[in-house]
């Protein structure tokens, strides 16, 4: 490991784990590491693409790592895999699983997505999944994440999109926020997505879909480039 990312446990900040936010994936952490994966055969299809950007020499940077799945996962393919979260009962199950692995190559650490993510140009990576919803400023979190890739470097996302969702979905996010079963959310779109990459300097490569067959897909997978 070359470096690593200060935790706000070990920076003193407490206050970030009594955030709104914050309690709410804290508090649903252990249900959420139980679940099963929703379409296990879509899931391998996006650690299959994602391994086709990654390269054995990569430093790389995951943001909202939740529970450690798809760090523990991709580590081996990368030189060093600093995997972040901002729940700490997220990050201590992360950890959990890499002990009972044995994985090396990978490092959990606390991390808002919406704060600093580290030193600039660092990482040849940066993996959001299941994230960029879930940001309160989409356009200043990509402009960190720039801020921190190397030149060249990719951010490697796939992002729940609600206005891509059925429109019933719309209408049940907000009830179900009122009711403290469900986080804020950003309405977006994979078009939304694209353009605000764009705005921040990256050059999108590609947009896939990798749900199986049968299931509507509305988390576009994107890979965007860090223009020189």
């Amino acid at each position: 490991m070359l470096f690593s990312i200060p935790s706000p446990a070990a920076s003193g900040d407490d206050a970030l784990q009594a955030l709104p936010k914050v309690r709410f994936w804290n508090r649903i952490a252990r249900k959420y590491a139980a679940d099963p994966i929703a379409d296990e055969a879509g899931y391998e299809r996006t650690l299959a693409r994602t391994r086709d950007f990654l390269a054995p020499h990569h430093e790389v940077l995951e943001i909202g790592c939740g529970t450690g799945t798809t760090a523990l996962r991709l580590a081996p393919a990368v030189r060093w895999l600093h995997a972040t979260d901002v729940s700490a009962q997220m990050i201590a199950i992360a950890r959990e699983r890499q002990a009972a692995s044995g994985q090396r190559g990978v490092e959990f650490r606390l991390a808002d997505a919406d704060g600093p993510l580290g030193a600039a140009e660092r990482f040849d990576a940066v993996l959001a999944f299941n994230l960029l919803h879930l940001v309160s400023d989409l356009s200043a979190t990509l402009r960190e994440v720039a801020a921190v890739l190397r030149p060249g470097g990719l951010l490697i996302s796939k992002t729940p999109c609600i206005d891509e969702m059925s429109p019933l979905i719309g209408w049940v996010v907000p009830l179900a926020q009122a009711l403290g079963k469900a986080p804020p959310v950003l309405r977006l779109d994979a078009l939304q997505i694209q353009a605000a990459l764009r705005r921040q300097g990256f050059d999108v490569l590609i947009t896939e879909r990798h749900a199986s067959a049968g299931r509507r897909d509305a988390r576009p997978f994107i890979v965007a480039r860090k223009v020189v």
